[in-house]
């Protein structure tokens, strides 16, 4: 059995809270976190729609990217279209997490999926934001037991550096220690000072993870009472940000490669700006509305920009700075991450032995129609 908060676990270890924006409001919307779930339905917008074959599907919680939530809620009218909605969820059971900003700046999230899909090479974070606060763990553990101690440890999460994984130092060395009375060591005897060589293993840890490393690390550990430091760190590790940069396998003339972006997004037009004969290779992208980083893009050497919702004055001054640009819509930027998200939903799922279902809404469209 898996309940809501179970699944919602999982979200977070994908897209950590802390990644969300100050003005955003991921995170819970409605519903019990203690609920069991079987059925979970992942959606772009909580709507009408979504919220009807919820009910149809007999689904427990609705994942959505945007929140139900954003503005303050004064009131719910069962008059109005939110709060009709928001009572039908209550009335039926079925719980609304949202995963917005924090799933748009993380690692494997929607701007690194859409920089993916586009087929960009050398990818790097277009604005990267203050990571999470690291530590680094130093425990001192018998020759033998080394790797018992370091798996252990790196599957709890320590050990992560951008895309490696398991990065961990050791240097061997000897220890002491005299067990008193009261003690039961693993090695050695009471009132003898004993020697054992150890290795020293250093890793970092993020502080969302530190509870669970450490638990792992002294169930794995063989000695009674564990010797181990935990020092902060200063390090920005910038691994997590919006948007992204990255280059083609080859330069494209403009009009080659606004071709390449429809056909990757499944888009029968897009609005674009910019000299269509001009070859391009550094892209710049931001799912959904990002318009205003389009100086950073310049900045970066980027070419052609690709991102959602640009407004008149902007276009204006994107062509005005030299940088082309393709505004391929707010939902087809932010939509391909869905069948990703579900895959790895049903991956961690499976790990874990949850007998859920994931579904994906059959009924969610791009509000606009191209005629």
């Amino acid at each position: 059995m898996a309940t809501a908060k179970d699944i919602v676990s999982i979200i977070e270890e994908i897209a950590p809270g802390y990644l969300a924006e100050d003005w955003d409001n991921s995170g819970w919307q409605v519903g019990d976190p203690r609920a069991e779930v079987t059925k979970v339905l992942l959606a772009l917008d909580v709507d009408a729609v979504v919220v009807q074959e919820a009910v149809e599907k007999e689904v427990d919680l609705i994942i959505a990217h945007h929140p139900l939530l954003m503005k303050g809620l004064t009131s719910i009218r069962l008059d109005q279209p939110k709060g009709a909605m928001i009572a039908q969820l209550i009335t039926n059971k079925i719980g609304v997490y949202s995963a917005h900003t924090n799933l748009d700046s993380a690692s494997s999230g929607v701007n690194q999926q859409l920089a993916q899909r586009l087929g960009l090479q050398d990818i790097e974070i277009l604005h990267p934001i203050q990571g999470e606060k690291y530590y680094k763990l130093v425990v001192f553990v018998p020759v033998q037991q080394i790797e018992a101690v370091r798996q252990a440890i790196s599957q709890a999460g320590a050990g992560w550096i951008g895309n490696y994984s398991d990065c961990t130092f050791g240097v061997q060395g000897t220890g002491t220690f005299r067990p008193l009375e009261g003690t039961k060591p693993f090695i050695g005897q009471q009132g003898q000072l004993e020697q054992i060589e150890e290795i020293r293993l250093e890793t970092i840890v993020p502080q969302h993870k530190v509870k669970n490393v450490i638990m792992s690390m002294l169930k794995a550990h063989p000695y009674e009472e564990v010797a181990y430091d935990l020092y902060p760190l200063e390090n920005q590790l910038s691994t997590v940000g919006l948007g992204r940069t990255g280059r083609l396998m080859e330069p494209k003339s403009f009009a080659d490669f606004i071709i390449a972006v429809k056909e990757a997004l499944g888009l029968a037009a897009v609005k674009v700006g910019g000299n269509m004969w001009r070859d391009v290779r550094k892209v710049a992208v931001c799912g959904g509305s990002g318009a205003e980083l389009w100086p950073l893009a310049a900045a970066k050497g980027a070419e052609v920009y690709i991102t959602g919702d640009i407004k008149y004055h902007t276009a204006q001054d994107m062509l005005a700075a030299g940088l082309n640009f393709i505004d391929a819509g707010h939902f087809a930027t932010e939509h391909l991450i869905l069948p990703d998200l579900q895959n790895m939903l049903v991956e961690a799922c499976g790990k874990k032995n949850y007998n859920v279902e994931i579904l994906l809404t059959k009924r969610q469209s791009d509000p606009f129609m191209v005629l």
